[in-house]
C-alpha cells in the first residue's frame, strides 16, 4: 500500500485497548489488562518502542468518539506514533464504514501501519487485507446482535412492569428493597395532586405555574439536587432563585405523563438507529403504556379528564371576568367547532353571566357562509346544564324504577344485539377450529400423495383466504361485544358518581369536567305558536347522550328594568343598557345630530374654500410686484 515503510523499521507504536460494557463480564481474555499483557509481549518481540497505551474502558465500538480513541488520532497527525496495534479488529470498532474510512484511507494518508494481532490483520500484508472488509462486517453484525438482545431484555422488564430509569420521575421514589419499583414521595407527592387539582378546577398551564412560583416550591430539577442527585446542579450555579421557578414544560410534563396514576410509560423516545445515538420524540398516544404497576398519586379518572382539558383549546377568563366553566366542552351540534364565550350586545347586569352568550367559532370566524351563529345564552346554559345534574342525581337516589328504565332503554339494542354477536363470535370459533383441521388433513394428503399439487394449492388459497377473512370478522365482533359490556358497566359508574351531586346549587368547572364529555348546541328553531326553541345534548360521562333539553331561550331585553327618557321624562323600556332616551326622543336626538354634523361639514368647506381665495390672491399680487 502506498506510503507504509518497510518492514524492517523500527515502529513508534500506540498501543488501543477497548472494553465495552457488554465485553467485561463474558471472559477474562477481553479485560483491559490482558489486552494490555499480549499487545505489550507482541511489541518487545518485535523490537519496536512503544510510545503510548491509549484505554477506552466501557465503551461501544459502535461509535468512534471515544476520547482515547480520539487522542490518539490526534497524536497520528501530529506525527508521535507511526504503527497502531490492537487484540483484534473488534477492539478497533464495529462499525464497518468507518473502520474501512481508517484502514484503507486515513492510516495509509499518515503513514501508519496497522496490526490486529489475533486476526492476523497487518496493512502490510495485502492478501490479509482482502478480507478485512467482511471481518469488519461480521463484527458490526455482532454488535447488532448485542443491541438487539439488549433492547429485548429491557423490553421483556418493561412489558412485567419494572421502572428501569436511573431516577425515579418528580413525586415517586425507588423502593428501597425492589428499585424496579416505585413509592409515593410523601414529601412532594401534595405538590403533584395540588398541580392536578389545580388542572381539574380549569386552570391551563400558566396559571398553575404562577401559582407555585407564588408559593416558593423547589422546582423538580432542585429537588432532585437537594435529594443528592446528580447533573442538576449545573442548572443552578450564580442564580439561586432558579431553584424555585417552575417553567411551563415541568408542569405540562407532570400533567402529561401517566405515571402519576399509577401506570408505567416508556419508549417516548426512540433511537433512529444502533448507530445513531438521536431520538425522535413520539406523539403521547404512541407511547407505550403498563397498567397498574405502582400506588397512583391521582385516579385513571382524574388523569384522563385533564388530558381532555389539555386537548381541548381553552381560554378560563376572559377580559371582563366571566370564569367559562364550559371551556372545551361546549360544541357546535352543526360544524363541531367549539363555542366562544362574547359579550352580548354591550348589555349592563349586575351578573356578569348574564352579559355573555355562546356563539360558534366557525361562523365567528367566516360568517354565514360556513355555518350559523347558535347564540345561546350563558345563562339558559347553565340553568338547564344544572338542572339536569340534579335531575339524574334524585333519579339515582330516589327512583329506582326510572333508573332501570333509564338503563333498559339504554342497554336494549345493545343486550339484543349482544347475543346475536355471542352467537356469531361461537359460530366463528367454531369454523376457525375447522378450518386448521381441513388445513392438516390437507397437507397429509399432499403429503401421501392422495392429491396434486395443483390442487393442493388451489384448495390452500381457498381455505386460508376464508381464515383470514373469519379471523377479520371475529376481531370485529370481539371489540364490539367489549364496548357492550363497557357501556353496561359504564351506567352503572354513571349513577354511582352523580348520586354524590344531589341538591347541587351551583355549578363550577370542577363538576362540570368530571361529569360531562361534551355538550351540543344546535340552532335555534321558531315553533308553529311563535315560540322559539333551542335543542341541547349533554354527552355525560360512561354513558354519553340520554335525553334531548329544550329551552326557551331569554329574550335580551326583557330583564331590563323601565326608565325614563332624558329629554321628555317619558317611562319607556330600554333596549340595551345603554340607552337614554325614548324611542321618540332618540329619533329627534339622531336628527339633531345629522343636522348639526352637516352644518359644521358646511362651516369648514366654507373655510377652506376662503383660506384658499385669499392664498391665491398673495401669490397673484407678489407675481405682479416680480414682474415690475
Amino acid at each position: 500500500m502506498a506510503g507504509i515503510r518497510t518492514e524492517n523499521q523500527i515502529y513508534e507504536v500506540g498501543v488501543y485497548c477497548r472494553l465495552s460494557k457488554d465485553d467485561g463480564t463474558e471472559n477474562e481474555s477481553a479485560s483491559i489488562a490482558t489486552q494490555k499483557s499480549i499487545l505489550t509481549d507482541y511489541v518487545k518481540k518485535q523490537g519496536w518502542h512503544l510510545a503510548k497505551t491509549y484505554v477506552d474502558d466501557g465503551y461501544s465500538g459502535t461509535n468512534f468518539q471515544r476520547p482515547s480513541f480520539q487522542n490518539m488520532i490526534k497524536d497520528i497527525e501530529n506525527g508521535l506514533i507511526n504503527c497502531v496495534i490492537t487484540k483484534d479488529l473488534s477492539r478497533l470498532g464495529r462499525n464497518y464504514l468507518d473502520c474501512g474510512l481508517y484502514l484503507e484511507v486515513f492510516f495509509p494518508e499518515n503513514n501508519v501501519r496497522y496490526i490486529a494481532v489475533n486476526d492476523g490483520v497487518d496493512t502490510l500484508n495485502k492478501s490479509a487485507m482482502d478480507i478485512t472488509p467482511f471481518r469488519n462486517i461480521l463484527n458490526e453484525m455482532y454488535a447488532a446482535d448485542i443491541s438487539v438482545k439488549i433492547k429485548s431484555a429491557y423490553r421483556a422488564r418493561f412489558q412485567q412492569g419494572k421502572f428501569m430509569g436511573t431516577y425515579a420521575p418528580y413525586g415517586y421514589i425507588k423502593d428501597p428493597a425492589d428499585h424496579n419499583h416505585l413509592l409515593i414521595d410523601d414529601k412532594v407527592a401534595h405538590v403533584v395532586r395540588e398541580i392536578f387539582d389545580l388542572a381539574l378546577a380549569g386552570n391551563g398551564i400558566e396559571k398553575i405555574r404562577k401559582h407555585l412560583n407564588k408559593q416558593h416550591i423547589l422546582c423538580p430539577a432542585a429537588y432532585s439536587v437537594s435529594q443528592g442527585e446528580t447533573g442538576y446542579e449545573r442548572h443552578f450555579e450564580g442564580d439561586e432563585d432558579r431553584r424555585y421557578f417552575w417553567s411551563n414544560n415541568s408542569v405540562r410534563n407532570i400533567l402529561r405523563s401517566p405515571v402519576y396514576a399509577g401506570n408505567l410509560v416508556g419508549y417516548r423516545r426512540v433511537a433512529v438507529s444502533m448507530k445513531s445515538k438521536k431520538k425522535l420524540y413520539r406523539l403521547p398516544e404512541e407511547w407505550e403504556v403498563i397498567p397498574n404497576t405502582h400506588e397512583g398519586i391521582i385516579t385513571q379518572a382524574e388523569f384522563d379528564t385533564v388530558q381532555q382539558l389539555m386537548t381541548s383549546r381553552r381560554r378560563e377568563q376572559n377580559a371582563g371576568g366571566f370564569e367559562n366553566i364550559f371551556a372545551g366542552v361546549i360544541k357546535c351540534a352543526d360544524c363541531g367547532y367549539a363555542m366562544r364565550a362574547m359579550s352580548a350586545n354591550r348589555r349592563k347586569r349586575p351578573d356578569i353571566i348574564d352579559c355573555v352568550q355562546y356563539n360558534c367559532n366557525n361562523y365567528g370566524r367566516y360568517g354565514n357562509t360556513i355555518c350559523t351563529a347558535h347564540s345561546v345564552e350563558a345563562r339558559d346554559l347553565f340553568n338547564a346544564v344544572l338542572a339536569d345534574i340534579n335531575r339524574f342525581a334524585d333519579m339515582a337516589v330516589n327512583d329506582e324504577k326510572a333508573v332501570r328504565a333509564i338503563e333498559k332503554r339504554l342497554t336494549e339494542t345493545d343486550q339484543s344485539r349482544a347475543k346475536a354477536m355471542e352467537k356469531e363470535r361461537k359460530k366463528l370459533n367454531k369454523r376457525l377450529a375447522e378450518l386448521d383441521r381441513l388445513f392438516s388433513s390437507l397437507y397429509e394428503d399432499k403429503v401421501m400423495g392422495r392429491i396434486t399439487e395443483r390442487n393442493f394449492e388451489m384448495m390452500s388459497g381457498k381455505y386460508q383466504k376464508e381464515q383470514l377473512e373469519t379471523e377479520s370478522r371475529l376481531k370485529e365482533v370481539t371489540e364490539t361485544l367489549n364496548e357492550s359490556y363497557e357501556k353496561s358497566q359504564g351506567i352503572r359508574d354513571f349513577l354511582s358518581l352523580i348520586r354524590n351531586y344531589q341538591g347541587l346549587k351551583e355549578l363550577d368547572a370542577t363538576i362540570v369536567n368530571a361529569l360531562i364529555d361534551k355538550i351540543f348546541v344546535s340552532e335555534r328553531e321558531k315553533m308553529a305558536d311563535g315560540t322559539v326553541q333551542q335543542k341541547i345534548k349533554i354527552c355525560y360521562k360512561f354513558i354519553g347522550f340520554v335525553d334531548e333539553l329544550h329551552i326557551t331561550p331569554t329574550k335580551r331585553w326583557s330583564t331590563l328594568p323601565p326608565q325614563n327618557c332624558t329629554v321628555c321624562g317619558v317611562e319607556y323600556v330600554p333596549g340595551s343598557g345603554v340607552s337614554k332616551y325614548c324611542p321618540v326622543c332618540a329619533r329627534k336626538v339622531r336628527l339633531e345630530r345629522s343636522n348639526e354634523r352637516r352644518r359644521r361639514s358646511r362651516e369648514q368647506k366654507m373655510t377652506v374654500c376662503i383660506e384658499l381665495s385669499a392664498k391665491n390672491d398673495r401669490l397673484a399680487l407678489n407675481s405682479v410686484r416680480g414682474v415690475a
